[in-house]
């Protein structure tokens, strides 16, 4: 058993978060259920992660045998019932509050009382999604960065009643896990989309305004201010529905004119150029 207690994961959600996750912690030992409400994403996202440990060992990025002692700890469910034998569940679904919250009222009901829960909510209160459960006290925030196998931070997020325990517990299993672990407190957007959302908002104002195109704006950043990809590159990285639902959750929660979400950002994401996922954003992404 590991120092952090924890061997036994359920990921929930499949999706580019979920399935990074999900890959970083086999990578490192751990034993991994990936789980996803839509029949079939799971057990795609488990081809996906298999496939990119055999080029990573192909690579020499891991050792020989690597991939396949790692691919043997992953496994794909199709009932959130399989949370129950678990240590920690992290959540990493669909960033709206109330699918979140339907989420935890049900593995509430499904997991022994002595289960940590943990969301990869990136601008959700984890005070508010806790209420859903009555462990408030076992519940956290595990933010990762994308893409997870590559980007070592994560920030930890403490809800008002989040026990010394827990923290600690989390914070040791994200040292496992090969991530330098960062604390914020429970404010809307934590610590990075706090100083991140006004830099894409910018961006997105200077595009707006005439001021440079969208090739000139991200190359200011990445030659000008040495970033590895400019503002817009990145919003279409992380996907404009999602910049436009954290800019949403975070004006709420702040009241501040920063974080309002930037008109030319809402009208992308009703024209369905959602970045890179839809093929077209700030940038075209052929094939």
């Amino acid at each position: 058993m590991s120092e952090s207690g924890i061997s036994r994961i359920f990921v929930a959600g499949a999706g580019l978060m979920g399935s990074g996750i999900a890959q970083t912690a086999v990578q490192r030992g751990l034993q991994v259920l990936l789980y996803d409400a839509l029949d079939g994403a799971a057990d795609t996202a488990v081809g996906q992660i298999q496939k990119r440990l055999e080029r990573a060992e192909q690579s020499q990025r891991i050792p020989v045998g690597a991939a396949a002692s790692s691919a043997a700890l992953l496994k794909a469910v199709a009932l959130p019932s399989a949370a129950d034998q678990s240590h920690l569940v992290i959540e990493a679904i669909s960033e709206q509050i109330d699918i979140k919250l339907a989420f935890w009222s049900q593995m509430e009901g499904i997991c022994p009382p002595e289960v940590l829960f943990t969301s990869n909510t990136s601008s959700i209160p984890i005070t508010r999604l806790a209420a859903a459960t009555r462990r408030p006290d076992r519940f956290m925030g595990m933010h990762f960065y994308s893409p997870v196998p590559v980007m070592e931070l994560v920030e930890l997020v403490r809800g008002l009643v989040t026990s010394e325990s827990t923290y600690a517990t989390v914070e040791q299993l994200a040292l496992e896990m090969g991530k330098v672990p960062v604390c914020s407190t429970d404010s809307p957007g934590f610590i990075g989309n706090r100083i991140l959302i006004p830099f894409l908002n910018e961006a997105m104002l200077a595009l707006q305004e005439g001021v440079g195109t969208a090739s000139d704006i991200d190359q200011v950043a990445r030659l000008g201010f040495r970033h590895p990809m400019g503002p817009l590159e990145l919003a279409d990285f992380i996907g404009l529905d999602v910049v436009l639902g954290i800019c949403r959750v975070m004006h709420q929660g702040l009241h501040d004119p920063r974080y309002a979400p930037n008109p030319l950002l809402e009208r992308m994401v009703e024209a369905g150029r959602l970045g890179r996922k839809s093929g077209r954003g700030f940038h075209e992404y052929p094939g």
